[in-house]
């Protein structure tokens, strides 16, 4: 299975978008955190600016919306181009059916769940998702530290894709770091989200790619 490394631009200058995003050319998606203020106690930024991104980028876009009433917005994401659309299963009415609109819109269909949210009941519909997101923080703001805790809902999410035969992308987003990623990797997660590890080092696409190498070393095929 292939690693992908989503860098968020969280930590990024956002007001100096698209610079940001080419300054990771090596990057596989760029992670984009919407916020409403709602949902999670942070405001970032909503689809104008998602379009407007994607307009001028070519790295893939990897839409995590942490907003209220995903089943009316995320459809509009994926619509405007988002490769991956993920809404949170705390806040979807009818989580199966969005996922559905999603995938029939050209986007890969995602799944998130906070750190204290139970996996089980979702692991009968994984054929419905592309991807689950496992937070390893609380979510709604950059720069937490990581919680290994969530872990093994990583490993059972793995087994459970193992077992019925499908290539579910399991991502983490929260903590990521040289420090950390190998621990999520080991437990069978290939995409992850870093934010203030690449942006906040000297060169962020060499830690894009440092990140890459360490995640391809530990992950268990």
């Amino acid at each position: 299975m292939e690693i992908l490394i989503a860098p968020s631009v969280l930590n990024a200058d956002l007001s100096r978008l698209s610079e940001e995003v080419a300054r990771i050319s090596a990057a596989d998606l760029v992670h984009l955190d919407v916020m409403d203020n709602h949902f999670v106690p942070n405001l970032t930024f909503g689809l104008p600016v998602v379009k407007a991104l994607l307009r001028h980028s070519r790295t893939p876009a990897d839409v995590h919306l942490m907003i209220e009433d995903p089943d009316t917005w995320a459809p509009q994401f994926a619509e405007a181009g988002a490769a991956t659309v993920t809404f949170h299963a705390e806040a979807a009415t009818a989580p199966i059916r969005l996922a559905r609109t999603l995938r029939e819109a050209g986007a890969r269909a995602g799944i998130a769940l906070n750190p204290t949210t139970d996996v089980e009941p979702y692991l009968e519909f994984l054929p419905e998702f592309d991807q689950v997101l496992v937070m390893t923080v609380e979510p709604g703001f950059g720069g937490q530290p990581f919680l290994a805790g969530a872990l093994p809902k990583v490993r059972r999410i793995r087994a459970a894709s193992t077992a019925a035969g499908l290539d579910t992308w399991i991502q983490v987003d929260g903590g990521i770091s040289r420090d950390t990623i190998a621990q999520a990797a080991e437990a069978g997660a290939n995409v992850f989200v870093a934010g203030s590890a690449v942006y906040r080092a000297q060169d962020p696409d060499a830690e894009v790619r440092a990140l890459r190498g360490l995640a391809e070393k530990a992950f268990v095929r």
